[in-house]
């Protein structure tokens, strides 16, 4: 993965593609980087054995023609099915076809046997219809024999925008793809589909790259570690902000403490609960670096935040739903300062949504699963677009939640975590997700950075844990992350 993580939707692309030409990288020239980008790829891996490359009719075809005749080079036994006649192949396709002088095939099913490996240069990551006819047949037939492909840029019938399949796609060990990452390249199910992913330097050049950049990021430090303090030897804790936590009652009080450990881990100076005083006793006996504070309604709530020292705020965690809830929330986003709102802070406003949205701003995060997304929002489609489309509504970072976890800026940017380890689905999981925001907010990390990094710090919390993580887990290894984080 390139350090600047610059996504290119498959249409942003296309443009580079054409600047790149015009700024004197001709097409052939690049569709010859790109078809021995996919051939190392391919040696690099595995020894020679007999292969069949399938070509489609576009450029994505036109790079499988140029793999197939660098692999006859380097000795393996290679087989090229066409999806149309090589008479009607048009532009640079044609000219890499041309080069080709061998027996081609016609794309279908029985072209597969006596095949050890299929080169998959179908379609790219531009496709906006479902596969039929032959290609849909040798997809379909592709994954019944379970034999080894290797993509170039996506998996046929893998939308490169949004990671969706239309109609088949082929489940990949190998994704070659070139100059920058596509969203679909990890956006589910796409990423799934593409197997290990190997991303190829074929020429163009950064500044072109840089002219078309639209805001998207595949989520890593590169983004947002300069944003985090580091503890010197002139530290001390007021530097790294008061995080408060608004907290439930006494019968849910654990998704609160989950989600004030996470903040005290990832680096705020003070963590603080406001809680009734009837659950006080509650939090003080499970708690040790944590304070407590009474606050037994919102009029209360109101008169602790009017002090300064707070320097972020998190509401949701066990709060609780209903009118009560609301009245809090209001009151914690009166009081102006970065805010996370999650879980029940968000289903509460699900009959009243604009009394939430109208009340946000830029320095607030909204932290929806999807059926808490659907509550607040109207927004359809695929995954990217649809946090993008509820930021702009809201005028509020939202973080959506999955194993393909975006995070959206009012602004248009965008970050996509690449992984998340399925042992993350446990519950109270997302109460330190909250926590971890929290905490960054509090030393005075931009909103849309803060979930950024947080989001990465879960999962990378959670690496190598295997079955059995637990939420209360996942705060005790937030420090390693925060290794690796300065490590990378």
């Amino acid at each position: 993965m390139r350090s600047d993580g610059i996504l290119l939707p498959p249409a942003t692309m296309a443009a580079v593609d054409r600047a790149a030409i015009a700024a004197g990288r001709p097409g052939p020239w690049l569709m010859e980087n790109a078809g021995r980008a996919v051939t190392r790829a391919v040696t690099a891996r595995l020894p020679p054995r007999p292969v069949l490359v399938l070509c489609g009719p576009g450029n994505n075809g036109g790079d499988g023609w140029v793999v197939a005749r660098q692999l006859r080079r380097a000795g393996w036994p290679v087989r090229v099915a066409s999806l149309v006649p090589c008479q009607s192949l048009k532009g640079d396709a044609a000219w890499a076809a041309a080069a080709w002088d061998e027996p081609i095939e016609p794309v279908g099913p029985a072209g597969l046997d006596g095949a050890d490996l299929v080169v998959d240069a179908l379609f790219g990551a531009g496709l906006a219809r479902p596969l039929d006819g032959a290609a849909a047949e040798v997809v379909r037939a592709l994954n019944e024999r379970r034999l080894p492909v290797v993509a170039v840029d996506v998996p046929s019938g893998v939308d490169g925008a949004t990671g969706a399949v239309l109609g088949a796609a082929p489940a990949a060990r190998l994704t070659v793809t070139f100059c920058r990452l596509k969203p679909g390249h990890l956006l589910l199910p796409g990423r799934l589909l593409c197997g290990e992913t190997v991303l190829a330097d074929i020429g163009i050049p950064d500044e072109v790259v840089a002219a078309h950049d639209s805001g998207l990021r595949a989520n890593g430090p590169g983004l947002w570690r300069h944003l985090v303090p580091e503890r010197t030897a002139e530290s001390h804790k007021y530097r790294f902000g008061h995080a408060l936590v608004v907290g439930g009652p006494k019968e849910t009080t654990g998704a609160t403490r989950l989600a004030a450990r996470a903040a005290l881990r990832v680096g705020a100076g003070l963590v603080s609960i406001a809680c009734t005083p009837e659950a006080l006793p509650v939090y003080a006996a499970q708690l040790t670096a944590v304070m407590t504070k009474p606050a037994a309604d919102a009029a209360a709530l109101g008169r602790l935040l009017a002090d300064p020292r707070f320097s972020a705020l998190l509401i949701g965690p066990g709060i609780g739903t209903g009118p009560a809830t609301r009245e809090l929330v209001a009151t914690v986003l009166a009081a102006g300062r970065p805010t996370v709102l999650d879980a029940d802070a968000l289903t509460s406003f699900a009959d009243c949504r604009q009394d939430l949205l109208g009340a946000l701003r830029p320095d607030c995060v909204l932290t929806p699963h999807d059926g808490e997304f659907a509550r607040l929002f109207d927004a359809t489609g695929d995954r990217l677009g649809r946090a993008l489309a509820a930021s702009r509504a809201s005028n509020a970072v939202v973080l959506l939640k999955g194993s393909d976890t975006v995070v959206a800026a009012p602004d248009g940017r965008a970050t996509i975590q690449p992984s998340a380890p399925p042992d993350l689905a446990t519950a109270g999981s997302g109460d330190v997700l909250a926590g971890l925001i929290l905490g960054l907010l509090a030393q005075r990390v931009p909103a849309f950075e803060a979930a950024s990094a947080a989001v990465w710090l879960h999962a990378t919390a959670a690496e190598g844990s295997g079955p059995g993580l637990i939420a209360e887990d996942l705060s005790e290894r937030v420090p390693a992350a925060l290794a690796a984080m300065r490590s990378r």
